[in-house]
């Protein structure tokens, strides 16, 4: 076991080792740690969030530490980086699993990287919990043993989101522009979906391939067909390319674009001007909840930030609790018994709790409903959660929240 400083201190680089504080007492302890591993895009394209992300895996294990351990044992963190690549990502729950012998994967963030580790996690009987959009996530083959486990919304139901924003914003010509992938697709298709239910229709619809260095062609079809909106399943380096040539253009359309790629990145990349009026749209933490309280304060201390920066970091935080909670009413680290206990311990009904050590008290006398940071945690037959989605508009170089979207 590392000790308590090296945990705090650690780089979060691929292949180091962190464990939880040695500072367990408690029953069970000779069985030895329970490894988790915390597979993060620190580089990559989801960058911005990973290392933060990361942080907070290490900061509830230590916290679930501090309060006993899971069923008398501590949890041990193995980090990788998964470089948000899926050949990289694949390479790096190979070695978690076969190497350090995790018994569960932590926050894979693009679905690239998601579809391409659960087959391994299939293999292993060990769950997968992720921040991952793609549909296809939720049923098989991809979830065929159900060891999968969305802390983020779908990607259908980011599309339902766009579908009432542009309703609310009295958009009456969409047209839709995916990168060419499952999360991506996954958005846009969505929102086709919700539109047209809602009677309208969607006036282009286009597909681009990732790593050009131009999409001029692709978005000059769009433009020629006259939308009012643009709405993306898009990432950052994509995006930044469409919106500077877009404004080149000088013709004007709004954007309704996924919170991961119109972020303080985008403008800080585009300026002010360019990303002027943007709608950003991104899931939006529990933040009236004592859990996001919690993790507010961890975030704040481990990044110098507050914790409504990183919504990935809340999901993440909210993995290490609900797993470790699902070990203490298992009485096991098994995950063949672990896995039926995480919707016990996070779905009502039951006494609500906001942390470990409060919900390791309360199994005590019955069943407990978990109340997450990052959302109400209640995981529906898919092992999918549903947040609540903010729109935020940018103004003048600054996200600006206006309103929530519950779908």
């Amino acid at each position: 076991m590392i000790n308590r400083r090296t945990l705090l201190t650690a780089v979060a680089g691929t292949g180091a080792l962190m464990a939880a504080p040695s500072i367990l007492r408690a029953q069970g302890a000779g069985a030895g740690p329970i490894r988790i591993g915390a597979l993060n895009p620190v580089t990559g394209s989801g960058s911005p969030y990973g290392s933060g992300m990361q942080k907070m895996i290490l900061a509830a294990a230590e916290a679930v530490n501090a309060a006993g351990g899971a069923a008398g044992r501590p949890i041990e963190i193995i980090a990788e980086d998964t470089q948000t690549n899926p050949q990289a990502g694949v390479l790096a729950a190979k070695k978690l699993i076969e190497a350090n012998k995790v018994q569960a994967i932590l926050g894979t963030w693009s679905s690239g990287v998601s579809l391409a580790v659960i087959p391994l996690c299939n293999d292993a009987g060990i769950p997968l919990f992720h921040c991952s959009g793609a549909p296809a996530l939720s049923t098989p083959p991809a979830n065929a043993k159900g060891l999968g486990f969305r802390f983020q919304a779908t990607n259908d139901r980011f599309g339902r989101a766009f579908a009432e924003i542009c309703v609310k914003e009295g958009f009456k010509r969409p047209a839709t522009m995916a990168f060419n992938n499952a999360s991506g697709i996954g958005n846009t298709e969505g929102f086709r979906k919700a539109w047209e239910a809602k009677g309208g229709k969607v006036v282009e619809s286009v597909v681009y391939e990732p790593n050009q260095s131009t999409y001029r062609s692709e978005l000059m079809k769009v433009l020629a067909a006259q939308p009012d909106v643009i709405v993306t399943g898009s990432y950052l380096a994509d995006t930044t390319i469409l919106l500077r040539e877009w404004f080149q253009s000088g013709q004007p359309v709004r954007w309704i674009i996924p919170g991961w790629a119109a972020n303080p990145d985008l403008i800080k990349a585009l300026g002010p001007e360019v990303t002027e009026d943007i709608i950003s749209v991104d899931s939006v933490s529990n933040e009236g909840s004592p859990a996001y309280a919690q993790y507010d304060a961890a975030y704040q201390k481990a990044m110098n930030q507050p914790g409504s920066a990183n919504v990935y970091a809340a999901m993440t935080w909210d993995m290490v609790n609900v797993l470790a909670l699902a070990i203490e009413a298992a009485g096991s680290a098994d995950m063949a018994a672990v896995v039926p206990k995480l919707r016990e311990v996070g779905n009502p009904p039951g006494t609500v709790v906001s942390s470990f050590a409060e919900g390791k008290a309360a199994l005590k006398n019955g069943k407990i409903n978990y109340d997450g940071a990052s959302s109400v945690l209640d995981f529906d037959q898919y092992g999918d959660v549903t947040p609540d989605f903010g729109a935020y508009f940018i103004k003048g170089g600054k996200l600006e929240r206006r309103y929530i979207v519950k779908i």
